[in-house]
């Protein structure tokens, strides 16, 4: 399953960039990031898992589905790039991915034996209201952000063109 999920990961992100029609890469965006939710279960961080898919596969894709949808641009194919911005594109990808790799390689990974967090009630509820090593408060407001930038993103897709 894992090399399914990276094979999908892998495939749907080349066609989202390279994809000249928009709705086509909002919906390669949306099976990438329900592939890397897979990816999360399967590692069993469902918590992780599904903040994947209701805050990115559920709120932020569909929003740029729907804004597209509302407009006339749903038609429309995005310009062929030059070759110059394929060029700075392809240098910075094998960059990045070289970067990754050789990070990765490096890092010298141990196995770790830590206890079970509590679950009940109180525990939990301190851990969604705090802002320490293990709270949740932080997290959900950068992600309120996140949803407010997207939601402003998608309010500029969706208004016409004046020209």
């Amino acid at each position: 399953m894992f090399f399914l999920f990276a094979a999908m990961i892998v495939i749907f992100s080349v066609l989202t960039v390279t994809s000249r029609k928009i709705l086509r890469a909002a919906t390669f965006l949306l099976i990438v990031l329900v592939s890397t939710a897979g990816l999360y279960f399967m590692l069993r961080f469902n918590f992780l898992a599904a903040i994947q898919l209701t805050l990115y596969a559920g709120g932020i894709v569909v929003l740029i589905i729907f804004s597209i949808l509302l407009t006339s641009q749903i038609a429309d194919k995005l310009e062929q790039p030059h070759l110059m911005k394929k060029i700075y594109a392809a240098f910075t990808a094998i960059i990045g991915g070289g970067l990754c790799i050789v990070t990765i390689l490096q890092y010298d990974f141990k196995e770790k034996m830590m206890e079970a967090p509590a679950t009940d009630i109180e525990s939990v509820g301190q851990a969604l209201i705090s802002t320490g090593k293990y709270g949740y408060a932080l997290p959900f407001e950068v992600i309120s952000i996140l949803l407010l930038a997207a939601m402003v993103g998608s309010i500029i897709i969706a208004k016409k063109r004046k020209d």
